[in-house]
């Protein structure tokens, strides 16, 4: 699996190098001509996000994407932002009758985590100026992305989150709007906003609360524990685990057993939103709700969550994107 550019430069290759008969030449330039359709039709710009390296494999019609991010690997606003225009770019580019879609799956490059969730910093910033307006801004952005990859972009694809490492805080909640989760064991979960003295206010009440009740939603929201993936997936959060290492591979293995029933599959999970009934609004009177706590925090606890900031980059090693 490469980028889709270098994907199809291979492919004109194996074309030149071709001989055998002029069946065997027509048939791959055919080919050819498919794949470079597609490669007209998928924006560079999908290719060049900042902080989110996106990757397109025509085989399994799946669009890898990991994120990337400078700093902490937390939801920084950049980091949004790349989130907004890789949802508009997908939306508009791919599904049917455009560039074929059946899988979008989202990782990341930082080691050893996911995503911490929310900016703490900024978080802190916004909290000691008493800008509610910021915070609330903020929240509806995370909630207005989380809502669309819950109803998939409005494509026939199935959506999967893969956890190598930490997924904890705003990290823990996006993966609540994915179709399925795969986790490698080892991986952990959790919301760690009770330390200081706050609540998840980016979906996570709304999405445990339907899939495992409200009162086992209540325990793993305000116990501040970490969970393992191997926990999780007795919980029916996670859906597949997969050895340390092997995450991809599982990925991939599940969407090779997902192929044959895909229509299936997706119109199940549409048939599960729909008796979730989870709505934007909901989601936005929840981010107010955490916008108002917000600003009822105490000096210690606003010195706790810049704190942990400052142990999230602390934790954080390099990040590149693949070639």
């Amino acid at each position: 699996m490469d980028r889709l550019t270098s994907d199809l430069g291979r492919r004109e290759q194996a074309v030149d190098n071709l001989s055998g008969g002029a069946s065997a030449i027509n048939h791959n330039s055919d080919e050819l001509l498919v794949q470079s359709h597609i490669r007209l039709a998928v924006p560079d710009e999908l290719f060049r996000l900042d902080q989110l390296d996106v990757l397109y494999d025509d085989t399994s019609q799946a669009l890898w994407t990991y994120m990337c991010p400078v700093g902490r690997p937390s939801f920084t606003p950049p980091m949004l932002g790349d989130f907004v225009n890789w949802q508009r770019l997908i939306g508009s580019h791919f599904g049917p009758d455009r560039v074929p879609l059946r899988y979008l799956v989202l990782g990341s490059r930082a080691p050893s985590v996911f995503c911490f969730g929310g900016d703490l910093e900024l978080f802190a910033s916004l909290i000691r100026d008493e800008n509610r307006d910021g915070l609330a801004a903020y929240g509806y952005r995370c909630v207005e992305i989380l809502n669309r990859n819950l109803h998939s972009l409005d494509l026939p694809i199935l959506t999967i989150g893969l956890v190598q490492g930490q997924a904890l805080g705003g990290g823990f909640e996006a993966l609540l709007s994915f179709d399925y989760i795969v986790a490698e064991r080892g991986a952990t979960f959790g919301l760690p906003e009770v330390k200081f003295g706050l609540f998840p206010g980016m979906g996570a009440h709304a999405f445990l609360s339907r899939k495992l009740g409200s009162a086992m939603a209540d325990r793993v929201i305000m116990n501040d524990t970490n969970f393992t993936a191997e926990q999780l997936y007795d919980m029916g959060i996670v859906h597949v685990l997969a050895e340390p290492g092997e995450g991809e591979v599982a990925v991939r293995s599940f969407m090779a057993r997902s192929e044959r029933r895909h229509a299936g599959l997706v119109g199940a999970r549409r048939a599960s939103k729909r008796a979730d009934d989870i709505t934007l609004a909901e989601l936005r009177d929840i981010v107010d709700f955490w916008a108002d706590a917000a600003l009822k925090l105490r000096d210690q606890d606003l010195k706790l969550m810049e704190r942990l900031a400052a142990a999230q980059v602390r934790t954080n090693g390099p990040v590149s994107a693949a070639a």
